[in-house]
């Protein structure tokens, strides 16, 4: 469709990238009575947070990227009266085990009871499962004081910790490694790798590491909701999209997909965009732009300086399965154990390990993963004819799989890399994931999977960073500005994952970044 009318028409804001954060800002925009333009390259809108049927013939629409739901506010869902649901997913998680020559595991969740009775099974106390509530009643506190404030301008570090009012709760989150209060908490081996693998979700770091990321990737994981818990999207990932597009073109903003932006200039006034489409190149004006994309792409549309792209670490695998496999701890049914977060791998001594071995620029020989089965809580993503004859769905995340272990092979070592993954969560199925993938319309099992470096070719996300750089701490820090979207260019925002607060499927730099804006304009 044509993004305008001719090349000098010029809109009251202009957003690259029409992924959900850039979606988020057209609408509160264009409910404001802005004249919207969003450019973005693909030909279709919604960035990482869409929904594809990835294998040939099957009737299975997977969120193929992003896949699960916890920072995005209901106001959000709210002002811009979205037609956008989630589901809780009765079990937490459940991590298998083999002790003493033993098949068990740690399920968590079906009531206080179960949960209990489940710890007790694994370490033979009730110690572990006393400091698990406390632990957690104590990241709780944290949630509901902290997650409102997302959408609010940026508090001071003071101003946040006097919200938090629990001075433990921010040593233990804001001040020391988490692997300190990990360690002091929790003595079983397994239960400190389960809750530590909050803390590792797209970020490759130590327990302890001095930088303190795995602070702030577990802080973003506890907090979403107020309340922590992660929840699956109704449809998949690309409902929310969707209904973010739909709404935003419903208040008059134009979505123009296939239309690639190729520079921005700016005096902090008045912009303008050049962007090119199948038929040439064109540019409008803007009294605003906001770009939703990452950093290093907002440094190179405006002439600046790139910043250091901060390095992925995920395999991202989606499957189809004809049943779900059985499982070797004969006490826990499948449908359960993988309706929650199965955990493979992720010991505390075996995440250290896998650690360390990608530090040193190997491949984990055990490498951590965790896997969702979203259909058991959500089966519309499936057709009737698959729901019928119990296909399920499976999403794998991988941990501590840095880009760089990809740079020389990105082929061969996902293929390396995915074998040895599923290896490990072999050795806890009484039959081998193999039996149990379905295959497509021209017989190919139904598994794909995604490096970082397949992240950046796919959706440009540098280093495969599914954050867009190193998660920031939700308070206000140097050259952050009032709302934490703002650049070096009064009329220019970051409205993508990589402003302060960004990161994950939230809607919360969009929603900042129109904030920043109205405010601007005295609305």
């Amino acid at each position: 469709m044509p993004a305008h009318e001719g090349p000098q028409r010029s809109y009251d804001a202009v957003i690259v990238g029409g992924g959900h954060n850039g979606l988020v800002a057209a609408a509160y925009l264009a409910r404001a009575g802005r004249s919207v333009l969003v450019l973005e390259r693909l030909g279709n809108t919604g960035g990482a947070a869409v929904s594809t049927r990835p294998f040939t013939g099957v009737d299975a629409r997977l969120s193929r990227y992003s896949y699960l739901v916890s920072l995005l506010p209901k106001k959000i869902v709210r002002d811009l009266g979205l037609d956008f649901r989630v589901r809780t997913r009765t079990v937490s998680s459940y991590t298998p085990v083999e002790r003493d020559g033993r098949q068990t595991g740690l399920l968590v969740g079906g009531g206080e009871r179960r949960t209990r009775e489940a710890f007790a099974r694994l370490t033979g106390g009730e110690s572990e499962y006393r400091a698990w509530q406390e632990f957690y009643d104590m990241t709780g506190r944290v949630a509901k004081n902290v997650f409102p404030t997302l959408t609010e301008p940026l508090p001071t570090r003071d101003e946040l910790r006097r919200r938090v009012d629990d001075e433990e709760a921010w040593r233990v989150l804001f001040e020391e490694p988490i692997g300190v209060a990990v360690e002091a908490r929790f003595a079983d081996d397994l239960v400190r790798g389960v809750v530590l693998t909050d803390a590792l979700i797209g970020t490759f770091a130590d327990a302890h590491d001095p930088s303190l990321a795995q602070n702030r990737c577990f802080l973003y994981h506890v907090i979403g909701g107020g309340t922590g818990a992660w929840d699956v999207p109704v449809g998949g990932m690309g409902a929310l999209t969707d209904a973010l597009a739909g709404a935003a073109r419903d208040a008059g903003a134009i979505l123009a997909t296939g239309h690639e932006v190729l520079g921005i200039s700016s005096d902090g006034r008045a912009a303008e965009v050049t962007y090119r489409t199948a038929d040439g190149e064109g540019v409008v004006g803007a009294r605003h732009v906001l770009v939703n994309a990452s950093p290093q792409e907002l440094a190179v549309l405006t002439g600046d300086q790139p910043p250091t792209p901060a390095e992925g670490a995920q395999l991202k695998v989606n499957m189809l399965l004809k049943r779900l496999p059985r499982l070797k701890d004969a006490e826990v049914d499948p449908r359960e154990a993988f309706s929650g977060t199965f955990h493979i791998a992720e010991g505390y001594r075996q995440l250290a390990t896998a650690h360390a071995q990608a530090a040193a620029g190997r491949l984990p020989e055990a490498p951590p993963s965790e896997i969702y089965c979203h259909s058991l809580t959500d089966p519309t993503i499936l057709g009737p004819g698959l729901v019928e004859q119990g296909y399920q769905t499976l999403t794998l995340f991988g941990l501590h799989t840095p880009a760089r272990l990809f740079d020389h092979d990105n082929d061969g070592v996902r293929e390396e890399l995915l074998a040895s993954t599923l290896a490990q969560l072999d050795a806890h199925l009484a039959e081998p994931l193999a039996d149990c993938l379905a295959t497509d319309a021209d017989g190919r099992p139904c598994i794909e999977a995604k490096t970082p470096l397949d992240l950046e070719r796919d959706l440009r996300l540098p280093g495969g960073n599914i954050f867009h750089r190193e998660l920031s701490w939700p308070y206000a820090q140097e050259d952050t500005g009032r709302w934490g979207v703002e650049t070096r260019h009064a009329n220019v925002l970051l409205c993508g994952a990589g402003a302060v607060r960004g990161g994950g499927v939230s809607g919360v730099p969009g929603h900042n970044a129109a904030m920043a804006v109205l405010e601007q304009l005295g609305d």
